[in-house]
C-alpha cells in the first residue's frame, strides 16, 4: 500500500513538473492589436513585436540626418521657498526648440507622486516654445523637499532633467 502511495506521489509530481511549461510573456504580447501606439514608430521590432524600451546607458540611434532638437530651458530648477504643508502649487518651466529637427516629448515622470508634470503632446517645430507645467502636493510632507522630473525626448541626450525645491513648515496647532 505503501508503495501505492509512493508511486502516486511520484506521478503526480512529475505531472506538474511536465505540464508547466515556462512560457515568456513578451512573446504574447501583439503589438498590432493592443490599441496603443509606442511613443516611438520605431519601436517595434521587425516581426511586429513591441520591442523592449532601451536602458538608460543606451541611446537610440543618430536622425538619419544628422539633426535633433535641442531644449533650451530658460531654468531648469525653481525653488518655490517655504510653503505650507498642504498647499498645492505648480510652476511652468519655459523652452524652446534651438535644434534643427521636430521636439517629440514621449514622456514626463516625477520622482514622487506628489509631483506631477503636463507637457506638450504635439511636435514643437525648431525655433518655437512650449512649455512643462509641475504641480507639488505637500501634504503630508515637511522641511525641505526636493523632486525631479525626467522629461523623455527625442533630443541627443535622450532625457532632460527639471528640479522642484521647496521648504514645507508644518503649522502649530492652536496658533
Amino acid at each position: 500500500m505503501k508503495r501505492r502511495i509512493n508511486f502516486l506521489m511520484i506521478i503526480t509530481v512529475l505531472f506538474f513538473a511536465t505540464a508547466c511549461k515556462k512560457e515568456d510573456a513578451s512573446s504574447k504580447i501583439d503589438a498590432t492589436k493592443t490599441g496603443i501606439a509606442p511613443a516611438d514608430p520605431n519601436a517595434l521590432n521587425p516581426d511586429g513585436t513591441l520591442a523592449l524600451p532601451k536602458t538608460e546607458s543606451e541611446k537610440p540611434a543618430p536622425p538619419v540626418d544628422g539633426k535633433y532638437p535641442v531644449m533650451t530651458f530658460e531654468e531648469t530648477e525653481y525653488d518655490f521657498g517655504d510653503i505650507k504643508q498642504g498647499d498645492k502649487v505648480e510652476h511652468i518651466f519655459i523652452f524652446k526648440n534651438t535644434g534643427e529637427a521636430d521636439l517629440l516629448i514621449s514622456n514626463a515622470k516625477a520622482s514622487c507622486g506628489c509631483t506631477v508634470p503636463e507637457y506638450p503632446k504635439t511636435a514643437i517645430k525648431p525655433g518655437m516654445s512650449g512649455d512643462i507645467k509641475v504641480k507639488f502636493d505637500s501634504t503630508g510632507k515637511n522641511g525641505s523637499v526636493s523632486k525631479n522630473v525626467i522629461i523623455t525626448c527625442n533630443t541627443a541626450n535622450v532625457n532632460e532633467k527639471l528640479i522642484i525645491k521647496t521648504n514645507i513648515k508644518v503649522s502649530e496647532k492652536g496658533a
